[in-house]
């Protein structure tokens, strides 16, 4: 049998025994993803003591060996090693970078827009019914877009109409139909943006807004409320670490028979893990919001920039060239669009922070075991930062022979050791 040949059987019983392993699980009332799944049965073939042979077909009796061992592993709801496996499926399953997140939030937006915007594009309206159910769809296919209230709230109904009758009235209805389904679209996307920022621009004026949220506000005090409970979350987590390293660092010195049958060195270094495995992804997520809050900032700036722009090319003018003044309204609308993204994104990353707290729950029952309670009170605590600035005047001893390629620096030797690009932690 040629390689690919047994790759793709191999492929094949992997793919059987997941299912296996998801059906056991609910037939014993435990829920589980077959990315979960997939996760552990990789985890249990490649170590060493399970004994698999990875480069061949497994046979029966291993399949159900490796059946059973996953199984047991996924349903001990005690372990801090499974929580974290969790946690890491969970984060990787949820979690993308912002560019990524947004790029694809447009394009699911887009996608539910697509029927109305087809009703409208394939539309072909020719009696005064038609033509008045035709504009009705425009205007609300604008709130759909623009997310400035409901298409089905009156006052913001009637306010969008306005707004795009003043540059749209439904008198040009025949000059639109009689455009490629391409230029209809963007105009459509321009009427959308200027109509936006009208209404912006009349809320500001006090002459309107229905339906429309002051989300610069609102950001304004999420933001510093979120980051407060993530540094919370973050504090939480490294005290958890360097509870678990002192009591690792005291069991040497301890026999088993002075601490509980659930403190077992094991548990601990898994609940070390576990807290260590959480503060990274709060400094991912702290990073993110950090990154909202420099982006808010600098749309709020602009956003103010352009109303008073936009104020004065409007003030005291019975009428301005509408080459003027609507690309300053598609402006306003684009800064506006970025709060809208930036609350979106904000709320995305609050729900992935309250999730990971319960992949966290057997390492915060293990720090409140009684034995280790009772450990800790006998012990110093050495924090990450002293911990750090003692291993600061630490000498590297080179190996007489290393087989380690690349380049070593110290610090009695190298000029400006200093200023390198180092990194702890994934952080320079």
């Amino acid at each position: 049998m040629s390689g690919t040949a047994n790759r793709i059987q191999a492929e094949g019983v992997i793919k059987n025994i997941i299912r296996e392993i998801v059906q056991e699980c609910a037939s014993r009332g435990e829920g589980v993803s077959e990315t979960l799944v997939a996760f552990i049965v990789k985890a249990v073939v490649l170590e060493p003591q399970n004994d698999f042979q990875v480069d061949r077909v497994l046979a029966s009796d291993d399949v159900k060996r490796l059946i059973d061992l996953c199984v047991r592993r996924l349903l001990d709801n005690k372990s801090s090693s499974l929580d974290t496996i969790k946690m890491q499926v969970y984060f990787d399953m949820n979690y993308t970078t912002r560019d990524e997140f947004l790029t694809e939030h447009r394009r699911v937006l887009e996608t539910r827009l697509q029927p109305i915007l087809r009703e409208i594009t394939d539309n072909r309206a020719s009696s005064k019914d038609e033509l008045e159910s035709l504009y009705r769809k425009i205007v609300s296919s604008v709130l759909l877009r623009s997310g400035l209230g409901s298409p089905t709230d009156i006052s913001v109904v009637r306010e969008a109409t306005a707004a795009l009758q003043s540059v749209f009235p439904q008198t040009e209805l025949g000059n639109f139909l009689s455009l490629s389904k391409r230029d209809k679209d963007r105009q459509l996307i321009e009427l959308t943006q200027i109509v936006t920022g009208i209404r912006l621009f009349n809320k500001e004026c006090g002459k309107g807004g229905e339906g429309i949220d002051n989300l610069p506000a609102i950001l304004n005090e999420a933001i510093p409320a979120t980051l407060k409970e993530i540094q919370q979350q973050t504090d939480d987590a490294i005290d958890s670490s360097e509870k678990f390293i002192a009591v690792l660092d005291t069991m040497t010195t301890l026999s088993q028979k002075q601490l509980s049958k659930d403190a077992t060195k094991h548990k601990v270094q898994e609940s070390m893990i576990n807290s260590r495995q959480l503060e990274l992804y709060l400094n991912i997520l702290s990073n993110d919001v950090r990154q909202s809050a420099h982006e808010v900032e600098e749309l709020l700036s602009q956003f103010k920039a352009r109303l008073d722009q936009l104020k004065t090319t409007i003030q005291n003018k019975t009428a301005v060239p509408t080459a003027q003044v609507y690309p300053q309204f598609m402006h306003l609308a684009t800064i506006w669009f970025g709060f809208q993204d930036e609350m979106v994104l904000l709320s995305v990353l609050s729900n992935i922070l309250y999730s990971l707290e319960p992949y966290t729950l057997n390492s915060k029952e293990l720090l409140a075991d009684e034995a280790i309670r009772k450990c800790l009170m006998k012990v110093s605590i050495v924090t990450d930062k002293q911990r750090l600035q003692t291993n600061n005047g630490g000498v590297v001893v080179q190996p007489e022979e290393r087989n380690a390629e690349g380049i070593w620096y110290y610090q009695d030797t190298t000029k400006n050791f200093d200023k390198l690009p180092l990194m702890y932690k994934g952080k320079s």
